[in-house]
């Protein structure tokens, strides 16, 4: 499940970019039941991204900024009550690292959901159910 998180340069200090990914990871892991899963915690990835200050936007104007986005199969994420609390704790996550100089309202969240069968894990292109048949291994 790869995690893209960008931030303008600045708004959370670089130390504290792996605990922001780290505690993104785990969130991802435990709303969905699978901290300590063998098979999907190496497979919850993540990329950084850190922006100059003039290279993000909202409404076209120069902003400092969040962004997180997932990519997952259509099972993750996909029930009410999981986006809420995880897209809410994303949200402080990455609020408290900046020290609580970053609006939440600066915040920006989405998740992006795969067409069945292309999920790659371990080189072979799997579908849902056999995700799921791989996960229950872990």
């Amino acid at each position: 499940m790869p995690i893209t998180v960008t931030f303008t340069e600045g708004v959370v200090p670089s130390e504290k970019h792996g605990k922001v990914i780290k505690e993104i990871t785990d969130a991802f892991l435990e709303k969905h039941g699978l901290k300590g899963n063998t098979v999907m915690t190496p497979n919850v990835t993540a990329q950084l991204h850190v922006q100059p200050k003039n290279e993000t936007f909202s409404g076209g104007e120069p902003i400092e900024g969040a962004w997180v986005e997932i990519k997952s199969p259509s099972f993750a994420l996909a029930e009410r009550a999981i986006q809420k609390n995880f897209f809410a704790e994303v949200t402080e996550i990455v609020h408290k690292h900046s020290g609580g100089k970053l609006p939440k309202k600066h915040i920006w969240t989405n998740s992006l959901h795969t067409v069945d069968g292309t999920w790659n894990m371990d080189g072979i292109a799997m579908t849902n159910e056999e995700l799921g048949e791989a996960i229950s291994q872990g």
